[in-house]
């Protein structure tokens, strides 16, 4: 076996790698109460790294959670999985649009105060209550990322996984240990407006790719 044999399998699992870190940080990269509240424990300086943690690790469980349990149900219904490939893509495009939309608004994300010396217990029940009980998280994580997850090959589900997980980590990371540099660009709603353009055009291209899956779904059912 060749050096060449052995990179082969990684290339269309760096790829599926890839699609994963986008679509997580397209979904993850938003106002919202859980940034505000990492924000927030990066500028005090507070727990950071237990906020962090915690954060991306309930994103990764609930992300490999979505794509085995889809996986699972999508399995044996070749039709569901093309059609919710297409729902899947259908979302996506109006997640892109509204981003759109929103760049062209005045919006920022502010960290408010809160109470000092909180404790690690207390800091981490806080992150928990703003992670787990937020309906989107649900909707996100484990609807649309678990389905779309479930497309790949069982082989590339792992890389799917690990990219949408690294995305969640890179996300809170740079959100909590790099507060006091992004807080004044998180205030600036001109940053916002170019963000949300980047993330419209993630949002649109992963679409695409989710139609011409759906089309491949729907073609192999007519030869069925």
């Amino acid at each position: 076996m060749n050096s060449i044999d052995l990179l082969t399998p990684a290339a269309p699992g760096f790829a599926v790698l890839l699609q994963g870190l986008a679509l997580s940080l397209g979904l993850i990269v938003a106002i919202g109460a859980q940034n505000a509240f990492v924000l927030r424990q990066g500028l005090r300086r507070e727990h950071v790294g237990s906020v962090v943690l915690l954060c991306a690790l309930a994103d990764a469980l609930l992300i490999a959670a979505g794509v085995m349990g889809m996986a699972r149900a999508l399995g044996e219904r070749p039709a569901l999985a093309a059609a919710l490939a297409l729902a899947g893509a259908v979302f996506l495009a109006c997640y892109g649009w509204r981003a759109w939309r929103r760049a062209h608004g005045q919006h920022a994300l502010q960290a408010a105060e809160g109470r000092a010396n909180a404790t690690r217990g207390a800091v981490l029940a806080q992150a928990l209550a703003f992670t787990l009980l937020n309906p989107h998280v649900y909707l996100d994580t484990v609807l649309l990322v678990g389905s779309i997850g479930a497309q790949q090959p069982a082989a590339m589900r792992g890389w799917f996984v690990a990219g949408a997980s690294v995305g969640s980590l890179a996300w809170f990371g740079a959100l909590g240990f790099g507060a006091r540099w992004l807080a004044p660009w998180f205030a600036n709603p001109r940053a916002w407006q170019v963000l949300d353009r980047l993330v419209g055009v993630t949002m649109l291209v992963l679409s695409v790719l989710l139609v011409r899956h759906a089309i491949d779904g729907f073609r192999g059912l007519a030869w069925l």
